[in-house]
């Protein structure tokens, strides 16, 4: 650390210090913004080829005021990679705990298992590129400029070094002598982040407070063994695999089909994978739900699925996604059912359908139940994307290309819709929201940044006029904690998915199947465990559960 102050300039700066322990450090929700980040493959860069090295940063600056404060990389990495804290570290590291020191030392050397060509690819892409550009408002060259192309070339000599992808090699690989810190833009960042955090546990306080006061209004289970929903069922299956071609819109998608060995009209439910998943993402929802009877048709959207990402990867494809991907998707279902209407409608019960979606299939979800799609809300959420924290409005905002018309993506048939991980905020705003008039759940995850629970979920859920509405909170999950690991996804570490994903995956079996039972059935003696009561009777420590049927939040999120 190198410099010379006055007395009451030191003051000052154990005031930044304190402010960025607590405000940074401490919040479990940055944490798996950052990782989520690094792990969708947002620390992309330029082709190998067209990037040398010409230097590498030695220090780290930090400006505050008239304060400047520097720290050789050198110390950074011998703490990182020797636990050796030497005398340049040691005046930062006395403001952290030794339980966050060690946090950092394992951030810092967390490696990334991505290739160069897929680092190129993802950052070229629109979602990429933007970012991009939010780090660079913070990571900037020595001379106070944006660190867009120094990061850009940083990020691409990472990942083809023998060290790979991490945050110090990163650092490391940075093309100018010095990396500057534009304090003034990360404290606005690290304050935005600070109320979000503040907002979301004030909320999640009030959605368990609703769910006490539930479960003493309706206790009726208190005393009362309770089944088992999380073993399997009775029946067996058999799967069949179809490839479905819709010539009208140039479409053609493979479907899973999980029919129980049951006699009689099978009623239907349909599952929808989220963004870069696949077929298999939600395999162990689907045997759950067909071992009790119900048949479960799996389609694989191709414009959004695990190959759409792969292709990106691979420079086979220039964006994530394209805007169309938000009507298509819905019109997959549509021509699924409308495939199953004609050629199994004597074994299954096509009019009256179950949906559940994780993430963009929750947003198909919902579509169907009768959101519908508001571009005034889009237009005014949209002004301030490079400054939001919001990562789902990356994709939610790609709506504005859409051409500028009503659309109409309700589907009669779907009676009932669980809506995982949905994003809802600026693509449907309340008024589209409120247009839902069936049954629906709404399941949200405490530590997601890409949808956060707080703006896509918890609010959402007070904008439902249906009177039949659900919110279902998972404490401490992530966006990826019920998601089923499969060959084609991207890997991601344990810190992403959260803790103990077999556990939200088991409230889903079980929420789910009690959901269905009661709206797709109409087996009335099932509502009896859709209830706060019966959650609090199956939530686990170490990822609460929390189901609430009305909620008023007492503030206003901003």
């Amino acid at each position: 650390m190198t410099f010379v102050l006055p007395s009451e300039q030191n003051q000052s700066k154990i005031t930044i210090w304190q402010c960025f322990r607590l405000r940074f450090l401490k919040s479990s929700y940055l944490l798996q913004l950052i990782l989520t980040i690094c792990n969708l493959g947002i620390c992309f860069s330029v082709p190998l080829a067209s990037v040398s090295k010409t230097s590498a940063a030695e220090k780290i600056y930090l400006d505050y005021g008239v304060l400047q404060f520097s720290l050789p990389l050198k110390s950074l990495e011998t703490y990182a990679k020797k636990g050796i804290i030497d005398a340049n570290f040691a005046n930062y590291a006395s403001f952290f705990s030794s339980e966050q020191l060690e946090q950092l030392r394992k951030a810092l050397v967390s490696k990334a298992d991505v290739t160069p060509l897929a680092v190129t690819q993802f950052l070229y892409s629109p979602q990429g590129e933007r970012i991009l550009a939010k780090v660079a408002q913070v990571i900037q060259t020595k001379a106070g400029q944006s660190g867009f192309y120094a990061l850009r070339s940083a990020l691409i000599m990472a990942t083809a070094d023998e060290e790979g992808l991490t945050p110090l090699n990163i650092l490391k690989q940075f093309p100018t002598y010095g990396i500057r810190l534009n304090s003034e833009r990360g404290f606005q960042i690290i304050e935005n982040l600070s109320e979000i955090v503040q907002e979301t546990e004030k909320a999640i306080a009030q959605v368990q407070q609703q769910a006490l006061q539930e479960t003493a209004t309706n206790n009726s289970l208190a005393n009362v063994p309770l089944p088992n929903f999380s073993q399997p069922g009775s029946y067996s299956y058999r799967k069949q695999l179809l490839t479905l071609e819709d010539r009208s819109r140039d479409r053609r998608f493979p479907v899973d089909l999980y029919l129980p060995n049951n006699s009689g009209r099978l009623p239907l439910i349909i599952i929808s994978h989220g963004l870069g998943g696949d077929r298999t993402t939600f395999a162990y929802l689907a045997i759950h739900l067909a071992s009790y009877g119900f048949a479960v048709a799996v389609p694989e959207h191709p414009g959004s699925n695990a190959g759409q990402i792969q292709a990106l990867f691979n420079g086979f494809a220039n964006k994530v996604t394209l805007p169309e991907e938000l009507i298509d998707r819905p019109l997959d279902i549509k021509f699924l059912l409308d495939y199953l209407e004609r050629n199994y409608g004597q074994q299954l019960q096509v009019r009256r359908v179950g949906i559940i979606g994780q993430s963009f299939g929750a947003y198909t979800a919902l579509a169907l139940a009768g959101a519908k799609l508001n571009l005034a809300s889009l237009n005014q959420a949209c002004q301030d994307i490079d400054n939001s924290l919001n990562l789902s409005l990356l994709l939610q905002c790609i709506a504005l290309e859409l051409p500028n018309q009503k659309y109409n993506l309700r589907d009669e048939r779907i009676v009932s819709a669980i809506a995982i991980n949905p994003m809802t905020s600026a693509v449907f705003g309340q008024e589209g929201i409120s247009e839902i008039k069936i049954p629906i759940m709404l399941i949200a995850s405490s530590a997601d940044p890409v949808t956060p629970a707080l703006s896509e979920q918890i609010e959402p859920f007070t904008w439902l006029t249906t009177p039949e509405k659900y919110l279902a909170l998972l404490e401490g999950a992530t966006h990826f904690s019920t998601l089923q690991e499969s060959s084609g996804s991207i890997p991601l570490p344990s810190q992403a998915i959260g803790p103990d994903p077999q556990i939200a995956q088991n409230y889903v079996q079980q929420l789910s199947l009690i959901f269905f039972e009661s709206y797709v059935l109409q087996h009335s003696n099932y509502q009896a465990y859709l209830n706060a009561s019966y959650a609090a009777k199956i939530s686990r420590s170490m990822l609460p559960l929390s189901l609430v049927r009305s909620l008023n939040l007492q503030f206003n999120p901003q």
